[in-house]
């Protein structure tokens, strides 16, 4: 099989990249069906992008890598494409777009790019013993036992990270860059629970407050999520992601409420109620309960001097805890790290050293906060490469 670009990877950047790509495309996945994380995505509705987009959202070894490819292709430009294919969306927190009916919309979007593009689709198919030819690059397709040699002059490698292996993640990117002299950065996963020793907060499962978790000097104000194994939640995951093992948390329970201050007037005006229950009023009653076992929140409101007062508040404004790890790749939502972007081109996504092959999308060491700051990336590296191959 002869054709002009082959793409390995039907995510969200392969497919796009497909859709925009000239010439004869070939696309190969081995799953099922295309587009899998954005079908599961924002709980079935895809996270699709964030207006706040910017390269501060970033992580990666080259902080300013990903400007290049943001800048020319926006998260306005993503939105001006689904509203030209009447897909209606809406703004949660924080610059949040999501689908206001389905994810599907948006790989039927995609889908239906990549037909007028004359893309050939191949799925439940394996492309292995990739090697670099005088024109490009040839490997094989195998699908029931039958093998196809495949010559492409550009192939595009969007295969993601190890994030959630039972949708069929796998370290390809990697070892094809590997193969091809490319380093490869070390690999975590990123936005992702912790753990901690078992039974931790069991007692607090499902029970949610917003807070302020920091790690590695960087803060995220959302929800923190107590689980049987550990901590969840908008803010845990973003911190996740700038957390290295052996080092704490901190916890603030109280990001938005000077609490010295309200405990005192509260003692002026109603100091025979129990002091628990007052904290009762900004904390959930089953939290209140559990930090009692281990702070001293005994009496009544009245009882408790400004020095005792100051050192709860002082607790519950920095809790500081140790997670024993975190739930791995088998839940985190992307891979931190990747292909070393020194490596690539940040016009194009082209390695340096290897003419015609390019990598997109999660498997680059570019990894967004959560919210869909890495969807967009998946859009805007994708299209820095099929603009360039155009």
């Amino acid at each position: 099989m002869q054709v002009d670009v082959a793409i390995i990877g039907a995510g969200a950047a392969g497919m796009m990249c497909a859709a925009y790509a000239p010439g004869r495309i070939l696309l190969v996945d081995h799953a099922r069906a295309p587009g899998e994380k954005i079908r599961i995505s924002g709980g079935g509705r895809c996270n699709f992008t964030n207006m706040h987009c910017g390269p501060h959202a970033f992580l990666s070894e080259n902080p300013h890598f990903a400007k290049s490819a943001l800048a020319r292709y926006t998260q306005w430009d993503f939105i001006d494409l689904i509203d030209q294919h009447g897909i209606a969306w809406h703004e949660k927190t924080l610059g949040q777009l999501f689908c206001d009916t389905s994810a599907k919309e948006i790989i039927a979007m995609l889908r239906g790019l990549m037909q007028e593009n004359g893309v050939d689709l191949r799925l439940q198919t394996q492309a292995q013993d990739f090697v670099k030819t005088v024109n490009g690059y040839e490997f094989n397709l195998v699908k029931d036992g039958q093998t196809t040699r495949v010559h492409c002059k550009t192939l595009v490698i969007a295969s993601g990270g190890k994030s959630i292996p039972k949708m069929g993640a796998t370290g390809l990117a990697y070892d094809i860059a590997r193969q091809f002299g490319l380093r490869v950065t070390e690999t975590r996963p990123a936005l992702v629970p912790f753990t901690f020793p078992e039974g931790r907060f069991a007692p607090l499962a499902g029970v949610a407050a917003p807070a302020r978790v920091t790690t590695g000097g960087t803060s995220f104000d959302e929800a923190v999520l107590f689980t049987h194994r550990g901590l969840s939640g908008p803010a845990v995951l973003q911190a996740s992601s700038y957390w290295r093992e052996g080092s704490p948390i901190d916890v603030n329970l109280m990001p938005d409420t000077n609490l010295f201050e309200a405990l005192k007037e509260k003692r002026s005006q109603s100091g025979a109620r129990k002091l628990t229950n007052e904290l009762s009023h900004f904390l959930p009653a089953r939290l209140v309960e559990t930090l009692a076992q281990t702070l001293d929140l005994s009496g009544n409101i009245a009882d408790q001097s400004d020095a005792k007062l100051a050192g709860i508040t002082g607790a519950l404004e920095k809790w500081t805890l140790h997670p024993s790890g975190t739930e791995g790749y088998r839940t985190a939502e992307v891979t931190l790290g990747g292909i070393d972007t020194d490596d690539l081109s940040s016009k194009t996504m082209e390695a340096k050293k290897v003419p015609g092959l390019f990598f997109i999308g999660e498997a680059v060491d570019v990894t967004g906060w959560l919210g869909g700051y890495n969807f967009q990336w998946a859009w805007s590296s994708a299209m820095a490469t099929a603009r360039a191959l155009a």
